[in-house]
């Protein structure tokens, strides 16, 4: 007799720990097997303390090989689902396709960032939902302070100096609270910038801030964040952003190179293209955990609207408490449903709630009984030790370190601005040149407009944004010359594949704003630093770049995957098998259903000019790395990259 297979999709609180108490359960007598774009466990509570400086990344990030031993990990990003055929489709990381049969099938995806239509969010703002992101921020934040010491103008020192936190929630508020922190060490360290003020801002449409948690916690973070000089204004969002600051629904402008975007999460969109019964987003289950009419389906975590057994009519909330809880509820039933034990329903009792708000200050109500100060402090960390479901001692050894030492603020430049745009629908996976172009797991979800959502321009008018010989690093932050020439390309294609310019194919666009797609790179614009003038992408000879509606030059592929999806597809099919066509989201089975057109083609408009040749003696530059020096046609000397 053959032996179940097991297939859990997502491997955040829900996936992971379904996963290791199947382990446990199934003793090695089924065939389990984990589906997650990447090889650890995030533990998201502790990301503020990344982007802070505090832990190291490693630290929040638990091995899924080394803490699940009889668990086959299989990375990539599930693609569809086909329920009839019982079989879960999914690309690789370099494109390559695949598919896993299954005889239950847990989906546990998780969630991504939640866009509203505000002008020029999508564009210019950055969200805080995975390991990119916070990388991105810390270095983001410390690269602003040290060019505002620098800068002679006052208004430009103070717009660097000036951080917008947009949502006052759970996240939110932890990143202005640590996030105040960490600039005011770095200006207090630094005699020559002892004239600077860096300015944090907290925003929300709420009346107070953590507005879902209970009052007296409330009133706590607020009154640090106060005390930390965190201008906490609730009440007020943001009604436009531009690459010089925002807008607020007070109608006042504020000058800013930051905008952070925690305004909250929607269920992953892997879900919608089953077809199956939704509650706003989420796949609804019954008390077991499994989906009605599909006894081989499972749902848990964010993706999953389970009934609240103590509240009914209401559905368990989106927290990383429930999910946690609800992997266990779920392995345990699937379990059952191979004829091992018995089902059992998720009732959860709440065990309160804590956040941390760096230094020796939190806020906690542990077992419903309100803390603050440094009591709170202990109690949150404490709490957090016991939940990480490893790196206990290493993340103990940062903490008491942090204690001791001063932060080591430098910018490593790991993580570029395109690498993690907003409306990704895979945070957890950064951008990177060389990543192929297929269909991501949003990409069977379709990416026409949806309700409450106004078409914008194809192409949109970016001459505010980015224009000739100016690069931008996010909302109207410069970029280095040493980003831009490593980001340039050879073949015409930006590292992204041109991000900003092409909305992801399988993003539904009810929450991006005005349907702009998120934020501008100039492909093929030429850069201020390239040596000897040349153009930022070099067109590969004899294949000129076609032309998008707004006229900059784009690469010509195959349609791209969804917003996790990074820059040009290597030398090969876009499924990473010679000869194979990229894959497009089909009609046919369960579980699938066409994308529609997210815009104009790619290859519209007339063929531009390829520009100059590459001297016939100069080597092609190798993938993902910037060219070598250019050999001169003219009298001046070769320069060097720079």
């Amino acid at each position: 007799m053959s032996r179940p297979r097991i297939v859990i999709v997502g491997a955040g609180f829900a996936g992971y720990r379904t996963a290791r108490t199947l382990s446990r359960l199934t003793r090695q007598k089924a065939d389990i097997t984990l589906l997650n774009p990447t090889d650890y466990f995030l533990y998201l509570p502790l990301l503020p303390q990344v982007a802070a400086g505090i832990l190291e990344p490693r630290r929040v990030s638990v091995s899924l090989s080394g803490t699940l031993p009889h668990v086959r990990l299989v990375l990539g990003e599930a693609d569809g689902i086909d329920l009839d055929g019982r079989t879960v489709r999914y690309t690789g990381p370099e494109g390559e396709e695949g598919t896993l049969p299954y005889d239950r099938l847990v989906l546990a995806a998780g969630s991504v960032n939640k866009l509203l239509p505000i002008p020029g969010v999508a564009e210019h703002a950055h969200g805080f939902r995975g390991l990119p992101e916070a990388l991105y921020l810390r270095d983001h934040v410390t690269r602003q302070v040290e060019l505002a010491a620098a800068a002679d103008d006052p208004e430009e020192c103070a717009a660097r100096c000036t951080f917008v936190v947009v949502g006052a929630g759970y996240t939110g508020t932890e990143v202005a609270a640590h996030g105040a922190m960490y600039t005011d060490a770095q200006v207090r360290r630094h005699p020559t910038r002892s004239g600077m003020r860096p300015r944090w801002m907290l925003l929300d449409v709420a009346p107070r801030v953590m507005p879902e948690m209970d009052e007296r916690l409330s009133r706590t973070a607020e009154r640090v964040l106060r005390q930390r000089g965190v201008d906490v204004r609730m009440g007020t969002s943001v009604k436009e952003a531009t690459h010089d600051g925002v807008v607020l629904t007070d109608g006042s402008t504020v000058d800013t190179r930051t905008l952070v975007w925690c305004v909250g999460v929607r269920p992953d969109p892997l879900v919608e293209s089953l077809g199956l019964p939704m509650e706003r987003g989420r796949l609804l289950v019954d008390p077991h955990l499994q989906v009605p009419g599909r006894p081989e389906l499972f749902a848990c975590g964010d993706v999953a609207a389970v009934p609240d057994l103590n509240r009914p009519g209401q559905y368990t909330p989106m927290t990383a408490q429930h999910a946690w809880r609800h992997g266990k509820v779920c392995a345990q039933n699937v379990v059952a449903s191979l004829g091992v034990g018995r089902r059992r329903a998720y009732r959860h009792r709440d065990m309160g709630f804590v956040v941390d708000l760096g230094g020796v200050k939190a806020a906690a109500n542990p077992l419903g009984l309100p803390m603050s100060g440094p009591a709170a402090g202990v109690v949150t960390r404490g709490y957090h030790l016991a939940a990480m479901p490893g790196n206990r001692v290493r993340v103990a050894a940062d903490w008491l370190l942090d204690a001791v030492l001063p932060r080591q603020a430098v910018q490593l430049g790991l993580v570029r601005s395109w690498s993690v745009p907003l409306e990704s629908s895979s945070p957890e996976v950064a951008r990177v040149p060389g990543r192929p172009e297929g269909t991501g797991k949003a990409a069977a979800t379709g990416s026409g407009p949806a309700d409450g959502h106004t078409g914008g321009k194809p192409g949109g008018d970016r001459t505010a944004e980015s224009r000739p010989g100016e690069d931008r690093d996010g909302p109207g932050r410069h970029r280095s010359a040493e980003d831009q020439a490593a980001e340039a390309r050879p073949g015409g294609e930006h590292p992204d594949g041109d991000p900003a310019q092409n909305p992801p194919a399988g993003e539904p666009a009810n929450n991006r704003s005005g349907a702009e797609p998120a934020g501008n790179q100039p492909g093929g614009e030429p850069a201020k630093s390239r040596p000897g003038g040349e153009p930022a992408g070099h067109q590969t000879r004899g294949e000129p770049a076609k032309r998008g509606p707004s006229g900059s030059p784009r690469a010509s592929g195959g349609p791209r995957r969804a917003a996790e999806t990074a820059g040009p597809r290597p030398a090969r099919g876009g499924s990473g098998k010679p000869g194979k066509t990229p894959r497009t989201s089909g009609a046919g089975s369960a579980g699938k259903r066409p994308a529609s057109a997210s815009g104009p083609s790619r290859s519209a408009g007339p063929p531009a000019d390829p520009g100059p040749e590459p001297p016939a003696d100069q080597p092609a530059p190798g993938p993902g790395i910037a060219p070598g020096p250019v050999k001169r046609s003219d009298s001046r000397a070769p320069e060097g990259d720079s």
